[in-house]
């Protein structure tokens, strides 16, 4: 068996055992992923074990517009004036309960990370975002050098040079 990460096929992706453990999560999976992606809200993105066809984790990905005034000044001093700066939003992230202790999460994150350094070379974003749902979540972004919004310490950034290093280091 090999793990593939793959966008998001409906109905060939089986999503519906997915559990996280958190209701808005295994929800979004279940029953909202499949709207954002027709409608092009976002793209998500699932892990499965081939040739299974279940969902283990997966993430979205979308664009967004960040408020240079929401970022740290010393990253912020550096970027121009404008009042909203591009950026993409890892907006979800979640490995199923009993997929958890893998590295699935780590997994997920970097390619996202990855695709998201990829795609700023055709469409400017000067960082991701991501939003954490509890202190745990919290953690496990900082880890990753991400960096805490001032008006919200539940919401992240990490600039793209800070995703490019990261890449380069770990080879993807």
């Amino acid at each position: 068996m090999v793990l593939k990460i793959e966008l998001l096929e409906i109905p060939r992706h089986l999503r519906s055992s997915f559990c996280c453990g958190k209701d808005s999560l295994d929800n979004y999976i279940r029953k909202q992923a499949s709207q954002d992606l027709k409608r092009r809200i976002s793209t998500i993105f699932v892990l499965r074990d081939d040739p299974e066809l279940d969902v283990l984790a997966y993430y979205s990905l979308s664009s967004y517009a960040v408020d240079i005034t929401a970022l740290d000044q010393e990253f912020a001093k550096r970027l121009p004036r404008y009042p909203q700066l591009p950026a993409t939003l890892l907006g979800r992230l979640a490995v199923d309960h009993r997929h958890k202790g893998r590295g699935l999460g780590e997994l997920m994150l970097v390619d996202a990370l990855k695709r998201s350094f990829k795609a700023s070379e055709q469409v400017a974003s000067l960082a991701v975002i991501a939003e954490a749902l509890d202190e745990s979540v919290l953690d496990f972004y900082i880890n990753y050098g991400f960096q805490q919004f001032k008006q919200n310490p539940m919401k992240l950034y990490l600039p793209m040079k800070s995703v490019e290093k990261l890449c380069l280091d770990l080879g993807v």
